[in-house]
């Protein structure tokens, strides 16, 4: 299996010529474990076939800067990382190609179209908006049939068949996988989505759906094995997880899908996406949180698979 290759400098990137490598792919370098972890909205190559119209600060607020980076310890313990290369304001990963706002096209869609509140928010599979109350729209034209098309069978259709392939295998061989979807998230998290609370915003934020995409074990050994070195974590609130986990998530048949949003005041400045001094305490202390976490995936397996 061949993996394409990564963006060496791992800086942003505008105007890339496409299409090019949807993904990046590292694999376990150490013991296999039917771990398998994806970063869907952490890239930053920008195709030259965009056509936004704000500026590219705005734009760049949908990043989920660096994510993968933090959690780059997974494939170290056994587990497979895979990373998107485009940015999820051109095409988001995480959501259902129904998920389209039919307001944003210049002619009908050929098939059907299931918009759900992520597009309600500017946020479906094509971003309508870069920012809260449609105050930043990304837009100024309405997008072609083709256009969007283009995107989802360069960009999207294949980050879920590598997401697909890696998944089934490791269920495959082990008759169980454990998968994270690995997110940030803003400091303005609960205004962004409309919700009034005077709580502070956690951590880390895990989702599973309200109990739906993953055993509890598992949730639980993420959430202790954040909460030991001294992180809080919420469960659910306010974020439950979208359409990877919902597609993933089935433990009845050992099949665990769970959402992890960290905070980004943890290891970057959101003004500049540039990483704070945080960074590398953050990242180190996810090393040994990937360590534990493949501990207790060691630890569910029947002996003979290990």
């Amino acid at each position: 299996m061949t993996t394409p290759a990564a963006n060496p400098s791992n800086a942003v990137q505008r105007d890339v010529p496409g299409p090019f490598a949807p993904y990046t792919l590292r694999l376990p370098e150490a013991e296999a474990l039917p771990l398998v972890c994806d970063s869907p909205h952490s890239g930053t190559r920008y195709p030259a076939d965009f056509g936004f119209a704000l500026p590219f600060e705005l734009l760049r607020k949908g990043e989920d800067t660096d994510v993968h980076v933090l959690w780059q310890a997974l494939p170290g313990v056994g587990a497979t990382l895979l990373a998107a290369e485009f940015p999820r304001s051109y095409i988001d990963p995480n959501r259902e190609v129904e998920d389209i706002d039919p307001a944003m096209l210049a002619e009908p869609w050929p098939g059907p179209l299931q918009p759900s509140e992520k597009t309600r928010l500017g946020i479906g599979l094509i971003w309508r908006d870069a920012g809260k109350n449609g105050l930043n729209p990304i837009y100024q034209r309405k997008l072609s049939v083709a256009e969007v098309q283009q995107r989802i069978a360069d960009y999207h259709a294949p980050y879920h068949a590598a997401m697909r392939e890696q998944i089934e295998g490791a269920y495959d061989r082990f008759g169980a996988v454990w998968h994270l979807n690995l997110h940030s998230m803003p400091a303005d998290s609960y205004e962004s989505l409309g919700i009034r609370t005077d709580k502070p915003l956690a951590d880390f934020v895990l989702g599973d759906r309200d109990g739906t995409t993953a055993s509890p074990a598992f949730t639980d050994a993420v959430a202790q094995a954040l909460r030991k070195r001294g992180f809080s974590v919420a469960l659910n609130d306010p974020f439950k997880g979208v359409a990877l986990i919902a597609r993933l998530g089935r433990p009845a048949e050992r099949r665990h899908s769970l959402q992890v949003e960290v905070h980004r005041g943890l290891y970057m400045d959101e003004a500049t996406r540039e990483r704070s001094a945080g960074f590398g305490a953050l990242q180190a202390a996810l090393t040994e949180v990937a360590q534990e976490l493949a501990a207790f995936v060691r630890s569910e397996l029947p002996a003979g698979s290990r």
